[in-house]
Parts: structure tokens; sequence; C-alpha cells
């Protein structure tokens, strides 16, 4: 079981979506940790998550660090089906928690009250690709699946 966590070929499209969906998502979960590119960091991003959303505590921090932590996975294809479970777990809460109301399109020329759901759908196409497909080229997964 441990071995099909990380097996992987050496395909190039799971390495272009693996690495385009962690630079995606490094700034969004470095924002929520440590409060880099403009965030508010952690102890801010917990606050709005646990008492304006009302999210249990274990769960925002499940998300914070699906975003932080799966970013890195997916940077450098450690525990990639991992990390694109999380990131794909979180874009679903994202979409009925805070985004369904808004529609399908982003909100483009800023008429709106909030953005819509597409940036979301594509996302989750992507990690679903990676849980399938796993890391591909150059990944640490990769290598750990040829010693097991």
């Amino acid at each position: 079981m441990l071995r099909k966590l990380f097996e992987t070929n050496g395909d190039i499209s799971s390495l272009v979506l693996r690495v385009m969906l962690g630079v995606v998502f490094f700034p969004h979960g470095f924002q929520k940790l440590l409060g880099w590119f403009g965030g508010d960091g952690y102890p801010a991003t917990m606050a709005v998550f646990t008492q304006k959303m009302g999210i249990p505590a274990f769960l925002a921090f499940l998300a914070i660090m699906a975003e932080s932590l799966g970013s890195l996975g997916l940077l450098t294809g450690f525990l990639t089906r991992i990390s694109a479970l999380g990131i794909a777990t979180n874009m679903v809460v994202a979409i009925f928690m805070v985004h369904i109301h808004n529609g399908f399109f982003m909100n483009w020329f800023g008429n709106k009250t909030g953005e819509g759901f597409e940036y979301h759908l594509l996302a989750i196409a992507i990690a679903l690709a990676l849980i399938i497909r796993g890391g591909g080229r150059w990944s640490v997964d990769k290598l750990l699946a040829k010693k097991l």
C-alpha cells in the first residue's frame, strides 16, 4: 500500500500540473500560515476561520496546512497524492462555504460582491489528475517508489 502511495511514472504532464498547482497555492498557503504575500498570518486566519466562518479549529488548521505544506509537497513531488487531496478538499469546501452563491464566473469586472467558483473547479481537476497519476517526473515520490 505504501508503494502505491508513491508510485508514479516519468510523465512530464504530471510534473507540469504538480509544479503549477504548487506555484499557485504557495502564496495562498503562506499568506495564511506566515503572513507572507500580504496575508494576515496564522493567528488572524484561524480567528476568521473559527470565529467568523464557524469552522472547527482542527479543520481550520488542516485547511491552512493543506494549502501551505501541500504546496511544498507539490513543488517537490513529495506525498503528491496526499498534497493534491488536501488542496482538492479545500477547494470543494471553499466552493460550498464561500463561493457558490456568487455563481460560476470569477468577478472579472468587479461588479459582484464576491468571486465565483470556476477557478476552484480547475484546481480540483488538476488535483484529481495528480491523485490518479502521481507526481510524475522529477518527484521525490518517484525516488521513494524505486526504493520500496
